[in-house]
């Protein structure tokens, strides 16, 4: 993925996804705007791309170096059975972080990663 200039590591455990997949970035203005993450229950229209609705995703993978902010997410606003995947994005567009499609949905991203054949 273009956008992850520095490693990730693929979280292990379901805890570990918890955990990092908190909504306290979206619940405070000031980092929600730097992070491009919302609580998408708490606005008016639908939240779209390049934002993130922090209560629809999950992350899968987190940056390795401490500090880097980068995190690759299921996101369940396309679909609840095969949400596609996004990865953060801090160098196209100045002011923070973009979300990106990494691919439209699990089933491919599995597949680009070797791990399964898409039907």
């Amino acid at each position: 993925m273009p956008s992850l200039r520095e490693p990730v590591d693929f979280l292990v455990s379901v805890e570990t996804m918890r955990r990092e997949s908190g909504t306290s970035l979206a619940e405070d203005p000031r980092t929600s705007r730097f992070f491009r993450m919302v609580l998408g229950s708490m606005q008016p229209t639908p939240v779209e791309l390049p934002w993130l609705d922090a209560e629809l995703a999950v992350f899968v993978a987190v940056n390795r170096e401490p500090g880097a902010d980068l995190g690759i997410a299921l996101d369940y606003r396309t679909s609840r059975e095969d949400p596609r995947v996004v990865a953060s994005d801090w160098w196209s567009e100045p002011g923070g972080c973009c979300w990106r499609v990494a691919a439209p949905t699990f089933s491919a991203f599995a597949a680009q990663l070797g791990l399964c054949s898409v039907p």
